[in-house]
Protein backbone atom coordinates (compact mmCIF):
# COMPACT_ATOMS: atom_id res chain seq x y z
CA UNK A 1 0.00 0.00 0.00
CA UNK A 2 2.75 2.46 0.84
CA UNK A 3 4.27 1.71 -2.49
CA UNK A 4 1.43 2.38 -4.24
CA UNK A 5 -0.23 4.99 -2.20
CA UNK A 6 0.72 7.82 -4.23
CA UNK A 7 -0.85 6.77 -7.38
CA UNK A 8 -4.24 6.05 -6.58
CA UNK A 9 -7.32 7.76 -4.65
CA UNK A 10 -8.26 5.73 -1.69
CA UNK A 11 -12.09 5.77 -0.30
CA UNK A 12 -12.65 4.26 3.15
CA UNK A 13 -15.99 3.52 4.96
CA UNK A 14 -16.70 2.17 7.86
CA UNK A 15 -19.95 0.39 8.52
CA UNK A 16 -20.32 1.64 12.16
CA UNK A 17 -20.26 5.59 10.65
CA UNK A 18 -21.92 5.41 7.06
CA UNK A 19 -24.88 3.39 8.50
CA UNK A 20 -26.88 4.16 5.02
CA UNK A 21 -25.86 4.75 1.69
CA UNK A 22 -27.09 8.49 1.59
CA UNK A 23 -24.04 8.91 4.35
CA UNK A 24 -21.51 6.46 2.49
CA UNK A 25 -21.95 8.41 -0.82
CA UNK A 26 -21.16 12.17 0.62
CA UNK A 27 -18.33 10.46 2.19
CA UNK A 28 -17.04 9.06 -0.88
CA UNK A 29 -17.25 12.62 -2.31
CA UNK A 30 -15.92 14.24 0.29
CA UNK A 31 -12.94 11.68 0.32
CA UNK A 32 -12.47 12.24 -3.68
CA UNK A 33 -12.63 15.88 -3.67
CA UNK A 34 -16.04 15.98 -5.76
CA UNK A 35 -17.57 18.22 -3.91
CA UNK A 36 -16.76 21.02 -6.39
CA UNK A 37 -18.16 18.88 -9.12
CA UNK A 38 -21.51 17.92 -7.06
CA UNK A 39 -21.78 21.74 -6.48
CA UNK A 40 -24.96 22.31 -5.58
CA UNK A 41 -26.68 20.40 -8.21
CA UNK A 42 -30.14 19.31 -6.32
CA UNK A 43 -31.00 15.41 -7.22
CA UNK A 44 -34.07 13.85 -7.46
CA UNK A 45 -33.21 10.63 -6.23
CA UNK A 46 -30.16 9.04 -4.36
CA UNK A 47 -30.01 6.67 -7.24
CA UNK A 48 -29.45 10.00 -9.75
CA UNK A 49 -26.70 11.43 -7.09
CA UNK A 50 -24.97 7.83 -7.11
CA UNK A 51 -24.89 7.88 -10.89
CA UNK A 52 -23.99 11.02 -11.09
CA UNK A 53 -20.76 10.32 -8.92
CA UNK A 54 -19.98 7.33 -10.72
CA UNK A 55 -19.86 8.88 -14.61
CA UNK A 56 -17.64 11.53 -12.64
CA UNK A 57 -15.03 8.80 -11.76
CA UNK A 58 -15.62 7.07 -15.27
CA UNK A 59 -14.14 9.84 -17.30
CA UNK A 60 -11.09 8.76 -19.30
CA UNK A 61 -9.90 5.27 -20.24
CA UNK A 62 -8.24 3.28 -17.71
CA UNK A 63 -4.74 4.50 -18.76
CA UNK A 64 -5.65 7.73 -17.73
CA UNK A 65 -7.33 7.69 -15.15
CA UNK A 66 -6.66 7.04 -11.56
CA UNK A 67 -6.67 3.93 -10.09
CA UNK A 68 -9.56 4.19 -7.13
CA UNK A 69 -9.98 1.61 -4.25
CA UNK A 70 -12.28 1.40 -2.44
CA UNK A 71 -11.83 -0.19 1.21
CA UNK A 72 -14.87 -0.90 3.18
CA UNK A 73 -14.32 -2.11 7.13
CA UNK A 74 -17.57 -3.45 8.99
CA UNK A 75 -18.50 -4.98 5.34
CA UNK A 76 -21.12 -6.96 6.79
CA UNK A 77 -22.91 -3.90 8.46
CA UNK A 78 -23.34 -2.46 4.78
CA UNK A 79 -24.69 -5.48 3.71
CA UNK A 80 -28.14 -4.60 5.61
CA UNK A 81 -28.51 -1.12 3.37
CA UNK A 82 -31.48 -0.84 1.50
CA UNK A 83 -31.33 -3.13 -1.27
CA UNK A 84 -27.43 -3.38 -1.31
CA UNK A 85 -27.38 -0.30 -3.68
CA UNK A 86 -24.32 1.13 -2.23
CA UNK A 87 -22.50 -2.38 -2.86
CA UNK A 88 -24.14 -3.02 -6.29
CA UNK A 89 -22.78 0.10 -8.19
CA UNK A 90 -19.38 -0.39 -6.62
CA UNK A 91 -19.33 -4.05 -7.88
CA UNK A 92 -20.65 -3.45 -11.15
CA UNK A 93 -18.47 0.29 -11.70
CA UNK A 94 -15.46 -1.84 -10.72
CA UNK A 95 -16.02 -4.11 -13.49
CA UNK A 96 -16.23 -1.45 -16.16
CA UNK A 97 -13.48 -0.93 -18.53
CA UNK A 98 -13.87 2.92 -18.21
CA UNK A 99 -12.28 3.41 -14.83
CA UNK A 100 -9.91 1.00 -12.49
CA UNK A 101 -11.62 0.14 -9.49
CA UNK A 102 -10.83 -2.15 -6.61
CA UNK A 103 -13.25 -2.85 -3.76
CA UNK A 104 -12.11 -4.60 -0.35
CA UNK A 105 -14.01 -5.61 1.97
CA UNK A 106 -13.02 -6.37 5.79
CA UNK A 107 -15.15 -8.64 7.91
CA UNK A 108 -15.00 -10.59 10.76
CA UNK A 109 -17.87 -12.57 9.14
CA UNK A 110 -17.26 -16.05 7.77
CA UNK A 111 -20.40 -16.33 6.05
CA UNK A 112 -21.08 -12.57 4.23
CA UNK A 113 -21.08 -14.01 1.30
CA UNK A 114 -24.49 -15.65 2.02
CA UNK A 115 -26.21 -12.61 3.19
CA UNK A 116 -25.45 -11.10 -0.57
CA UNK A 117 -28.21 -10.28 -3.38
CA UNK A 118 -28.30 -12.41 -6.17
CA UNK A 119 -27.32 -9.64 -8.09
CA UNK A 120 -24.53 -8.11 -5.90
CA UNK A 121 -23.26 -11.87 -6.02
CA UNK A 122 -23.17 -11.73 -9.49
CA UNK A 123 -20.74 -9.24 -9.95
CA UNK A 124 -18.74 -10.69 -6.77
CA UNK A 125 -14.73 -11.84 -7.56
CA UNK A 126 -15.18 -14.45 -5.08
CA UNK A 127 -11.64 -13.67 -4.18
CA UNK A 128 -11.37 -14.02 -0.59
CA UNK A 129 -8.38 -14.16 2.49
CA UNK A 130 -8.62 -15.44 5.32
CA UNK A 131 -6.28 -13.68 7.76
CA UNK A 132 -5.63 -15.49 11.04
CA UNK A 133 -3.71 -13.51 14.07
CA UNK A 134 -0.84 -15.60 14.65
CA UNK A 135 1.43 -13.79 17.12
CA UNK A 136 2.76 -15.26 20.45
CA UNK A 137 2.20 -13.90 23.72
CA UNK A 138 5.33 -12.14 23.85
CA UNK A 139 4.47 -10.72 20.45
CA UNK A 140 1.16 -9.87 22.01
CA UNK A 141 3.00 -7.75 25.39
CA UNK A 142 4.81 -5.75 22.70
CA UNK A 143 1.88 -4.76 20.94
CA UNK A 144 0.24 -3.81 24.19
CA UNK A 145 3.47 -1.47 24.89
CA UNK A 146 3.98 -0.11 20.73
CA UNK A 147 -0.66 0.68 21.47
CA UNK A 148 0.16 2.44 24.69
CA UNK A 149 3.13 4.53 24.36
CA UNK A 150 3.59 7.92 23.37
CA UNK A 151 4.96 9.08 20.03
CA UNK A 152 8.63 10.86 20.49
CA UNK A 153 7.18 14.14 18.46
CA UNK A 154 4.43 14.41 21.35
CA UNK A 155 4.47 18.02 23.02
CA UNK A 156 4.96 17.08 26.82
CA UNK A 157 8.89 15.37 25.93
CA UNK A 158 9.07 14.95 30.26
CA UNK A 159 5.89 13.26 30.50
CA UNK A 160 5.66 11.35 27.29
CA UNK A 161 9.49 9.92 28.60
CA UNK A 162 7.35 9.26 32.62
CA UNK A 163 4.61 7.23 30.51
CA UNK A 164 6.64 5.22 28.40
CA UNK A 165 8.92 4.12 31.30
CA UNK A 166 5.19 3.20 33.00
CA UNK A 167 4.00 1.29 30.33
CA UNK A 168 7.16 -0.89 30.33
CA UNK A 169 6.99 -1.00 34.07
CA UNK A 170 3.05 -2.30 33.43
CA UNK A 171 4.27 -4.75 30.93
CA UNK A 172 6.68 -6.38 33.15
CA UNK A 173 4.35 -6.85 35.85
CA UNK A 174 2.82 -10.03 36.71
CA UNK A 175 -0.47 -8.88 37.44
CA UNK A 176 -0.88 -6.83 34.28
CA UNK A 177 0.81 -10.26 32.01
CA UNK A 178 -2.08 -12.05 34.10
CA UNK A 179 -4.86 -9.85 32.53
CA UNK A 180 -3.32 -9.90 29.19
CA UNK A 181 -2.39 -13.63 29.32
CA UNK A 182 -6.60 -14.63 30.25
CA UNK A 183 -7.68 -11.87 27.28
CA UNK A 184 -4.98 -13.31 24.91
CA UNK A 185 -6.26 -17.11 25.69
CA UNK A 186 -9.70 -15.48 25.01
CA UNK A 187 -9.55 -13.69 21.78
CA UNK A 188 -6.38 -12.60 19.95
CA UNK A 189 -8.38 -9.87 18.10
CA UNK A 190 -6.52 -6.60 18.66
CA UNK A 191 -9.98 -5.26 18.84
CA UNK A 192 -10.29 -6.50 21.93
CA UNK A 193 -7.37 -5.44 23.54
CA UNK A 194 -8.33 -1.83 22.07
CA UNK A 195 -11.28 -2.12 24.11
CA UNK A 196 -9.42 -3.26 27.33
CA UNK A 197 -7.02 -0.51 26.60
CA UNK A 198 -10.04 2.16 26.24
CA UNK A 199 -11.44 1.40 29.31
CA UNK A 200 -8.14 1.40 31.80
CA UNK A 201 -7.37 5.06 29.69
CA UNK A 202 -10.96 6.28 31.07
CA UNK A 203 -9.31 6.06 34.41
CA UNK A 204 -6.38 8.75 33.69
CA UNK A 205 -7.38 12.11 35.16
CA UNK A 206 -5.07 15.39 35.65
CA UNK A 207 -5.03 13.82 39.42
CA UNK A 208 -4.32 10.03 38.16
CA UNK A 209 -1.90 11.01 35.02
CA UNK A 210 -0.45 7.36 34.57
CA UNK A 211 -1.98 4.00 34.39
CA UNK A 212 -1.99 1.53 36.92
CA UNK A 213 -1.91 -2.22 37.21
CA UNK A 214 -5.75 -2.21 39.39
CA UNK A 215 -6.54 0.07 36.28
CA UNK A 216 -6.07 -2.59 33.97
CA UNK A 217 -7.70 -5.13 36.43
CA UNK A 218 -10.95 -3.23 36.84
CA UNK A 219 -10.92 -2.54 32.55
CA UNK A 220 -10.53 -6.49 32.40
CA UNK A 221 -14.00 -6.68 34.77
CA UNK A 222 -15.84 -4.59 33.15
CA UNK A 223 -14.76 -6.04 29.81
CA UNK A 224 -16.03 -9.32 30.75
CA UNK A 225 -19.11 -8.19 32.37
CA UNK A 226 -22.74 -9.87 31.54
CA UNK A 227 -24.57 -7.32 30.50
CA UNK A 228 -27.89 -9.43 30.99
CA UNK A 229 -26.67 -10.75 34.23
CA UNK A 230 -25.86 -7.03 34.69
CA UNK A 231 -29.85 -6.11 34.17
CA UNK A 232 -30.69 -9.14 37.09
CA UNK A 233 -29.25 -6.43 40.02
CA UNK A 234 -31.65 -3.70 39.06
CA UNK A 235 -34.73 -6.32 39.40
CA UNK A 236 -37.51 -6.55 42.28
CA UNK A 237 -37.30 -9.51 44.63
CA UNK A 238 -40.35 -10.32 43.07
CA UNK A 239 -38.85 -10.50 39.18
CA UNK A 240 -35.68 -12.30 41.03
CA UNK A 241 -38.64 -14.83 42.13
CA UNK A 242 -40.12 -15.28 38.93
CA UNK A 243 -36.22 -15.65 37.38
CA UNK A 244 -36.13 -18.86 39.73
CA UNK A 245 -38.93 -20.02 39.11
CA UNK A 246 -37.78 -20.39 35.34
CA UNK A 247 -35.10 -21.44 36.72
CA UNK A 248 -36.22 -24.39 38.45
CA UNK A 249 -38.91 -24.77 35.21
CA UNK A 250 -35.85 -25.38 32.95
CA UNK A 251 -34.28 -27.68 35.66
CA UNK A 252 -37.29 -30.11 35.70
CA UNK A 253 -38.61 -29.85 32.19
CA UNK A 254 -34.91 -29.64 30.69
CA UNK A 255 -34.96 -26.51 28.71
CA UNK A 256 -38.36 -27.29 27.62
CA UNK A 257 -40.67 -23.82 27.02
CA UNK A 258 -42.88 -22.41 29.46
CA UNK A 259 -45.65 -20.15 29.99
CA UNK A 260 -46.43 -17.80 32.57
CA UNK A 261 -49.21 -19.98 34.45
CA UNK A 262 -46.32 -22.54 35.05
CA UNK A 263 -43.94 -19.47 36.35
CA UNK A 264 -46.84 -18.60 38.49
CA UNK A 265 -47.33 -22.12 40.11
CA UNK A 266 -44.21 -22.65 41.04
CA UNK A 267 -44.00 -18.96 42.94
CA UNK A 268 -46.99 -19.97 44.80
CA UNK A 269 -45.44 -23.27 45.43
CA UNK A 270 -42.60 -21.29 47.27
CA UNK A 271 -44.81 -18.62 48.75
CA UNK A 272 -46.77 -21.43 50.21
CA UNK A 273 -43.31 -22.97 51.92
CA UNK A 274 -42.16 -20.00 53.66
CA UNK A 275 -45.15 -17.53 53.54
CA UNK A 276 -43.62 -16.36 56.97
CA UNK A 277 -40.80 -14.22 54.54
CA UNK A 278 -42.65 -13.24 51.42
CA UNK A 279 -45.54 -11.11 50.70
CA UNK A 280 -48.34 -12.96 48.59
CA UNK A 281 -48.91 -10.91 45.59
CA UNK A 282 -51.89 -10.71 43.65
CA UNK A 283 -51.92 -12.27 40.19
CA UNK A 284 -51.97 -8.89 38.42
CA UNK A 285 -48.71 -7.76 40.05
CA UNK A 286 -47.33 -10.94 39.09
CA UNK A 287 -48.12 -10.89 35.40
CA UNK A 288 -47.01 -6.87 35.47
CA UNK A 289 -43.44 -8.03 36.77
CA UNK A 290 -43.51 -11.57 34.41
CA UNK A 291 -44.29 -8.69 31.38
CA UNK A 292 -41.33 -5.97 32.68
CA UNK A 293 -38.95 -9.19 32.04
CA UNK A 294 -40.19 -9.96 28.70
CA UNK A 295 -40.23 -5.68 28.05
CA UNK A 296 -36.20 -6.16 29.14
CA UNK A 297 -35.34 -9.43 27.00
CA UNK A 298 -34.35 -11.56 29.53
CA UNK A 299 -37.70 -13.73 28.51
CA UNK A 300 -38.58 -14.09 25.07
CA UNK A 301 -41.92 -15.92 23.10
CA UNK A 302 -41.17 -19.08 21.05
CA UNK A 303 -43.37 -17.75 18.56
CA UNK A 304 -44.92 -14.39 17.14
CA UNK A 305 -47.94 -13.52 19.89
CA UNK A 306 -51.41 -13.88 18.34
CA UNK A 307 -53.90 -11.24 19.14
CA UNK A 308 -56.29 -14.54 20.61
CA UNK A 309 -54.37 -16.37 22.09
CA UNK A 310 -54.29 -15.60 26.13
CA UNK A 311 -51.26 -14.00 27.40
CA UNK A 312 -51.16 -16.31 30.80
CA UNK A 313 -50.10 -19.46 28.17
CA UNK A 314 -47.91 -18.08 25.26
CA UNK A 315 -44.53 -20.07 25.75
CA UNK A 316 -41.30 -18.32 26.55
CA UNK A 317 -38.14 -18.98 26.79
CA UNK A 318 -35.44 -17.80 29.56
CA UNK A 319 -32.47 -16.29 27.85
CA UNK A 320 -30.41 -16.83 31.28
CA UNK A 321 -28.19 -19.59 31.77
CA UNK A 322 -28.10 -20.95 35.71
CA UNK A 323 -24.66 -19.66 36.01
CA UNK A 324 -25.63 -16.00 35.05
CA UNK A 325 -28.61 -16.45 37.56
CA UNK A 326 -27.08 -17.46 40.23
CA UNK A 327 -23.75 -15.26 39.91
CA UNK A 328 -26.36 -12.46 39.76
CA UNK A 329 -27.62 -13.57 43.01
CA UNK A 330 -24.80 -13.23 44.88
CA UNK A 331 -24.53 -9.58 44.66
CA UNK A 332 -28.12 -9.17 44.31
CA UNK A 333 -28.54 -6.28 47.39
CA UNK A 334 -30.96 -7.61 50.29
CA UNK A 335 -31.71 -10.53 48.62
CA UNK A 336 -33.53 -12.66 51.43
CA UNK A 337 -31.91 -15.60 52.55
CA UNK A 338 -35.14 -18.04 51.80
CA UNK A 339 -34.94 -16.87 47.98
CA UNK A 340 -30.99 -17.49 47.55
CA UNK A 341 -31.74 -21.10 49.42
CA UNK A 342 -34.72 -21.54 46.71
CA UNK A 343 -31.97 -20.59 43.75
CA UNK A 344 -29.53 -22.85 45.14
CA UNK A 345 -32.00 -25.90 45.75
CA UNK A 346 -31.10 -28.37 43.00
CA UNK A 347 -34.77 -29.13 42.18
CA UNK A 348 -37.99 -27.68 42.33
CA UNK A 349 -40.15 -27.47 45.40
CA UNK A 350 -42.75 -30.32 45.44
Amino acid sequence: MKQVRGNLLEVRLNGLLQTNDKVALKEITRQLNLENVVGDKVFGSFAENLVFLLEALRKGDRSSSCPVLFVLDEFDLFVHHKNQTLLYNLFDVSQSAQTPVTVIGLTCRQDVLELLEKRVKSRFSHRQIYLMNSFDFKQYITIFKKQLALPAEFPDESFAQQWNTNVQHLSEDKTVQDVLRNLFHYTKDLRSLHLLLMLALSHVTVHHPLITASDLQEASKQYRTDSRANIVHGLSVLEICLMIAMKHLNDVHEGEPFNFQMVYNEFQKFIQRKAHCMYNFEKPVVMKAFEHLLQLELVRPIERPNIRAQREYLLMKLLLDNTQIMDALQVYPNCPVDVKQWAASSLSWL
